[in-house]
C-alpha cells in the first residue's frame, strides 16, 4: 500500500532551501519516492496552521518512508534543512479504496 509524506514548510533562508530542494530529489529515488505536488498556502479555513508551503511525496509503503528518512544520504541534508526552513514532516498510509 502506498504511503505519503506531507511536508509543511516555513522558509527561513530561500537560498539554503533551494540548495536543500536541489539535493533531496536524488535521495528519494533509491526508496521509490517521488514528488507528487508542491504548493503555497492560500488561506487557513479552519483551525490554526503556521506553515506557508506544502509538498506531498509518494513512496511505495511506510517502510520506504522510514528507510529514506533514516538513510545516510537524507540525514546528511538535515543540517541544511534546519537552517533553510522550519518543517513538519508527517507520514500517512494511502487510504483504502
Amino acid at each position: 500500500m502506498a504511503a505519503f509524506l506531507i511536508a509543511h514548510v516555513t522558509v527561513k533562508d530561500q537560498d539554503k532551501l533551494n540548495t536543500y530542494l536541489g539535493s533531496v530529489g536524488a535521495t528519494l529515488a533509491p526508496f521509490g519516492g517521488e514528488l507528487q505536488k508542491r504548493g503555497a498556502l492560500i488561506e487557513v479555513l479552519a483551525g490554526e496552521h503556521d506553515h506557508k508551503l506544502v509538498a506531498i511525496l509518494k513512496f511505495p509503503d511506510k517502510d520506504a518512508i522510514k528507510s529514506w528518512f533514516e538513510s545516510d544520504a537524507y540525514q546528511a541534508l538535515i543540517p541544511n534543512r534546519l537552517e533553510a526552513a522550519d518543517m513538519t514532516l508527517i507520514a500517512y498510509n494511502e487510504p483504502p479504496a
